[in-house]
């Protein structure tokens, strides 16, 4: 049938980690797009999702944060290949550099 996406785990709930390259590769053929939902740990010794053909990586940020016993907030994150940064709902923020040379934040995309 028709599709319009994949999303994979990366490691998966067995704490594999599969190469999703093929998978990406097929569905690009197709024109879906692939998401991956990226452990940021594991990502220390695992390819990135950009590179096994990714549109799009998310996830939780928890682990490095507040402990689970003591429930949230915490942070997530959403990051996606410049293809489709135009298709992220308010503005990105960037870093530059200001007039003193010191790193400063910007707004580097509104796409309203």
């Amino acid at each position: 049938g028709d599709f319009f996406g994949v999303i994979v785990q990366l490691p998966g709930a067995s704490g594999c980690v599969n190469d999703w390259s093929r998978l990406a590769d097929e569905a690009h053929d197709r024109g879906a797009l692939v998401a991956v939902g990226a452990d940021l740990l594991a990502l220390t010794v695992t390819a990135p999702p950009g590179e096994i053909g990714a549109d799009v990586a998310f996830g939780s940020t928890q682990r490095f944060g507040v402990p689970m016993g003591f429930g949230g907030p915490h942070a997530g994150y959403l990051a996606v290949h410049s293809k489709q940064a135009r298709q992220l709902p308010g503005r990105l923020v960037g870093v530059s550099i200001d007039v003193d040379g010191s790193p400063a934040y910007r707004l580097a995309l509104q796409t309203r």
